[in-house]
């Protein structure tokens, strides 16, 4: 069992705009990982204060993710921290080291993680 990160930023706080970008940064976790949905034990998402419009979950039932369990928070605020932002934590049953997953960060959320730039191009 592993545990998957990402994150990707919303241009604005959209009900819309919230749940599609949301599809396209768990589409992109499960495919660069090769996982299944019947893999994912369950996602934590966590949105920044400004994002209110929707649950970032409605995303994962919408392609499919009926089974895991999801859970969204709000995210503590940090001063002079990325605006408009979800992050995700992945915890999926697949033969791969912790080490050997792929995270992604889309959008403006890459310069959370400036580690993984060369692994994210």
């Amino acid at each position: 069992m592993v545990s998957i990160r990402g994150a990707i930023t919303i241009d604005t706080n959209t009900k819309e705009n919230i749940i599609n970008d949301t599809k396209t940064l768990l589409k992109d976790i499960l495919i660069s990982n090769n996982i299944n949905n019947d893999q994912i034990i369950s996602i934590i998402f966590s949105a920044t204060k400004d994002l209110t419009a929707a649950y970032p979950a409605i995303g994962a039932r919408e392609i499919g993710i009926v089974d895991a369990s999801l859970m969204c928070v709000s995210e503590m605020y940090v001063e002079n921290s990325l605006e408009m932002c979800i992050r995700v934590m992945v915890t999926v049953n697949i033969p791969k080291s912790q080490n050997e997953v792929k995270h992604i960060y889309l959008k403006k959320a890459k310069s959370l993680r400036p580690d993984l730039l060369d692994k994210m191009n």
